[in-house]
């Protein structure tokens, strides 16, 4: 299977900079995995929109797939009650 290249928004990579340091480093590992795996176990496909929800502890990681380019695209990390407005 093809490694997916990924693309972090630059909004995305600013809210993982404002993240605490031990929680920084888990969402970190989670969205590097995404390059292997972009549909890990525990993700989940948010409805009406083409996007998939990551669960890292309190934070949500939203990212859409482009299957026929073979791209992850990072579009928003926060704290699960923020996130999805």
């Amino acid at each position: 299977m093809a490694s997916y290249s990924l693309r972090i928004k630059r909004s995305a990579a600013k809210e993982v900079e404002a993240l605490p340091p031990k929680d920084r480093r888990r969402v970190v590992a989670k969205i590097e995995a995404l390059a292997a795996n972009p549909r890990p176990s525990g993700c989940e496909k948010l409805s009406g929109e083409e996007k998939y929800r990551l669960r890292q502890g309190d934070y949500r990681i939203l990212y859409e797939i482009i299957d026929t380019e073979l791209v992850v695209t990072v579009m928003k990390v926060g704290n699960r009650r923020d996130v999805y407005r």
